[in-house]
């Protein structure tokens, strides 16, 4: 029981310190995180049994320590440290991108945004605050929703503008389900925005939705003209 499964950790752990994850399976991801929360045990079984309960790596990532517990041979550990890991890649991105950028093209604002947004399992709608040469003084988070849809009330992004002292914004919001096309609401959201900001000469140079891999532009579609 020992030495076996000890050396199988070992090889696990030699492999990501090769390559990284590259070339592991879903779960063989799950059998690494697990030596870390559960010695002296071959845990294979049972990452294999994660994956079969939930469907997939991302869904038992995403299932709250409560449920993951229900698992036979699932402790208070191995269920804070799996689920702790998508609020880490969270605040790990954040981290990231919280250096001076400054924003000169749709390009450059997509791929910062993407990088914040497309891994949210809900709606979130923000702004990025812009000085008079579009570098970012600050993104920030207006409203959070419902899968499906965001109420996103201007009074707040007014409020965060201002506060900001910007001179000029890019909105943008996520669209979880993986469609990045505005509805009827972006597009109403999005004209009335514009209109409460330019009155006080504050620029609306985008609003951009991401959807996993995927984005839209309303400046690329003519959608602020």
């Amino acid at each position: 029981m020992g030495s076996g499964n000890e050396g199988h950790r070992a090889r696990l752990r030699e492999r990501f310190g090769r390559s990284g994850l590259s070339g592991f399976h879903d779960h063989e991801v799950l059998e690494l995180l697990l030596s870390y929360a559960i010695p002296r045990r071959d845990v294979k079984p049972l990452a294999k049994d994660l994956l079969s309960r939930f469907g997939s790596l991302a869904a038992v990532l995403d299932a709250p320590p409560a449920v993951l517990r229900n698992v036979p041979g699932i402790g208070p550990n191995a269920a804070a440290l799996l689920s702790i890991l998508p609020e880490l890649f969270t605040r790990y991105r954040e981290s990231r991108w919280h250096r001076e950028e400054t924003f000169n093209s749709t390009r450059g604002a997509v791929s910062y945004l993407s990088a914040l947004l497309c891994t949210e399992r809900s709606e979130k709608f923000c702004i990025l605050a812009l000085n008079s040469t579009n570098d970012l003084i600050q993104m920030e988070e207006i409203q959070r929703g419902s899968v499906n849809r965001t109420a996103v009330f201007p009074r707040l992004v007014v409020e965060a503008s201002l506060k900001h002292r910007a001179t000029a914004v890019i909105l943008a919001h996520n669209h979880p389900g993986g469609d990045p096309n505005p509805s009827a609401a972006d597009q109403q959201l999005t004209r009335r925005l514009k209109r409460i900001l330019n009155d006080l000469d504050i620029i609306v140079h985008d609003h951009i939705i991401i959807a996993g891999p995927r984005y839209y532009s309303f400046a690329e579609h003519g959608g602020l003209e």
